[in-house]
């Protein structure tokens, strides 16, 4: 694993620093996923909720359509934010790809958020580079972070760093390498990775307030 270019997760003083996680699940898997268990072992004690999408709870395979998965994201990070008293911008979202991507799809529609974390971002159909997803990147105005394998077929090294340029907000990359879209055998290198950045969170805008 290696860092790649970015912010380091520096947040300018307009960013709240986070106080709860949501963290949602690729398309083929659920909210017991072992990264995101592990993800939410390495930032405890910040709460962390893991949800699972609609069609997952329903027993389905077939994912919903992107509106109903982005506004089950909508309505998660709400109701985490009241469980917890944090303020709707102090609520970090993320998760493995399709939910990542969710997560980052709802941000540039306006929900507010602390950050994101986005592992295995699913930047293209895998082999498909040109069908990007890439419209609502650079709505994105806050801090990103990216974990992906040097051997995603979701998103080469060099065609996510060139997406993300047109990001507003600090981002940083960590690659795994030799990783596939799953990162498999690497869930607790992802949760120290992700616990490091939310630490770096926390105190740079602890010193920035002062």
């Amino acid at each position: 694993m290696h860092l790649g270019a970015g912010a380091g997760g520096q947040a300018p003083p307009s960013w709240s620093p986070p106080a709860a996680v949501l963290l949602t699940p690729g398309a083929g898997s659920d909210r017991n996923h072992p990264g995101l268990v592990a993800i939410e072992a390495a930032l405890a004690p910040m709460p962390v909720e893991r949800v699972d999408f609609p069609y997952r709870r329903e027993g389905r395979r077939a994912p919903d359509r992107a509106p109903k998965l982005v506004a089950t994201v909508v309505e998660a990070a709400a109701a985490l934010a009241a469980r917890t008293g944090a303020a709707p911008d102090a609520v970090l979202l993320g998760g493995r790809s399709m939910g990542g991507r969710m997560c980052s799809m709802a941000v540039a529609e306006g929900l507010p958020a602390a950050g994101l974390v986005l592992l295995s971002y699913p930047l293209h159909p895998p082999g498909r580079p040109e069908r990007p997803r890439t419209s609502h990147l650079p709505a994105l105005a806050l801090p990103c972070l990216f974990v992906s394998g040097t051997r995603d077929p979701f998103a080469t090294p060099a065609e996510l760093e060139e997406a993300t340029a047109a990001i507003p907000g600090p981002v940083t990359h960590v690659w795994v390498h030799g990783g596939r879209h799953d990162l498999k055998g690497a869930d607790g290198l992802v949760a120290e990775a992700v616990a490091t950045w939310v630490r770096g969170l926390l105190h740079s805008t602890a010193d920035l307030r002062g």
